[in-house]
């Protein structure tokens, strides 16, 4: 495995970190002040002017879906492993990969409908998602059931004519709450009878569609993310028509399987950089204090965690980019145990590098005069996210076990179709 980067990567790389430096850092106390003045004024739910004039400037840089490989539709797309570094340099800010309209969960949604829309639902919904004129929604984590087993999904699709009409409750939904937010992929049952994995399907939902409702928007650590959001929705008595459905009744977990591991890994590139930012932020304020006579900087305990910090997130790099190389040359299906490590390891690797960071600032780094709270909120959320840790835990031990077993005797493991949310 050769994990050079490309003269072409390096590229990007500059242009990249040129467009951090001109127009992101400059830019980021600003996009929480222009929220926080939306949330005064009473819709804390208005897209930013920040993020939408920045837009046209990413794209005209060449720096805009840069995640989709292998696409007619988004030439400019890099594969898994040319992608890992620029997808960390975004991750350093967060709301830096909206910039590049390389965010969840559109990146994910976009994936999906590339590979399993037919070409009139990728001309209505995916065309306009590439040029950053809508956002969407994916809705498969529900309350009343424990979702990280999505065979426990309860959401009713049921077939009448030529329309399928759904009834269920969906939370943690990533992005509904943006009032840009046009379309939503919806996993649902389509046949309790059926087995196991063949019982759920995914279809294409309009956001605006007669019986959705938005009921509230959830919290994490205090933080509501708007105009992003994570809401809680009920569908009542949701017609579309049978077209919309995504391959086919019961594929749900096949769509699921080619759609997490991307998002998966992508989650895991962005950690990388967030963890990257908390060490340097954490090494400025050390040098900058004194405390008892000498600088923090000087004290032993903070050179063990400096160089704990180091390694791990070498380490995490290391695998994140060999579990897209794997995904790259012999696919998803395949990488399935790497993909699983890295995101176990990726989140709990920058939850505590940034929890040391917030140490070092002191009082300060629970604030918001600084990124880390809110770096350490998120960071804790993707503990959850697209799988909660035991789950990917689990299906590794599984495939370890597995090696010590006649191959012919042990039942295909599949990735986990998990979403903590």
């Amino acid at each position: 495995m050769n994990f050079d980067y490309t003269e072409k990567v390096k590229h990007l790389q500059t242009q990249l970190l040129a467009f951090m430096d001109k127009h992101i850092y400059p830019n980021e106390k600003k996009f929480f002040a222009e929220i926080a003045t939306n949330r005064a004024n009473g819709n804390a739910w208005t897209p930013t002017r920040i993020v939408e004039e920045l837009k046209p400037l990413a794209r005209s840089a060449g720096l805009w879906n840069l995640f989709l490989p292998k696409s007619t539709r988004a030439p400019q797309g890099l594969s898994n492993l040319e992608y890992a570094p620029l997808c960390e340099i975004m991750g350093r800010v967060p709301f830096a990969a909206e910039v590049f309209n390389c965010s969840a969960p559109d990146t994910g949604n976009m994936e999906t409908l590339e590979r399993y829309a037919s070409e009139s639902i990728k001309d209505q919904w995916l065309e306009p998602l590439l040029k950053g004129e809508i956002r969407s929604a994916f809705l498969m984590t529900e309350p009343d059931v424990a979702s990280s087993d999505a065979t426990n999904v309860q959401c009713e699709m049921r077939r009448v004519g030529d329309e399928y009409i759904i009834n269920g409750r969906k939370w943690w939904s990533s992005g509904a709450g943006d009032p840009r937010c046009a379309v939503y992929i919806v996993m649902g049952k389509t046949d309790p009878a059926a087995p196991r994995h063949s019982q759920q399907s995914m279809i294409v939902v309009p956001s605006n569609t007669k019986g959705i409702e938005v009921v509230r928007p959830l919290s994490v650590f205090g933080y509501d993310d708007a105009p992003h959001g994570h809401m809680e929705v009920v569908l009542k008595d949701v017609r579309v028509h049978a077209s919309n459905m995504l391959l086919g009744e019961g594929r749900g977990f096949e769509i699921a399987q080619g759609r997490l591991g991307p998002g998966r890994i992508h989650h895991c590139m962005r950690t990388i950089g967030s963890a990257e930012r908390a060490l340097e932020l954490m090494c400025k304020r050390l040098n900058s204090r004194v405390a008892f006579g000498k600088p923090l900087a000087s004290q032993g305990v903070w050179h063990e965690r400096i160089a704990e910090s180091r390694i791990m997130i070498e380490q995490a790099r290391l695998l994140t980019l060999k579990a897209a190389f794997m995904m790259d040359t012999v696919g998803n299906k395949v990488a399935k145990s790497e993909i699983s490590m890295i995101k176990v390891i990726a989140p709990v690797m920058a939850t505590k590098i940034i929890d040391w960071a917030i140490q070092a600032h002191g009082a300060a780094g629970l604030s918001e005069d600084f990124p880390l709270a809110y770096a350490y909120a998120h960071q804790r959320t993707l503990r959850f996210a697209d799988g909660p840790d035991e789950v990917h835990r689990n299906a590794i031990a599984k495939l370890e076990l597995a090696k010590l077993v006649n191959a012919l005797e042990v039942p295909d493991i599949e990735m986990p179709i998990t979403r903590g949310f």
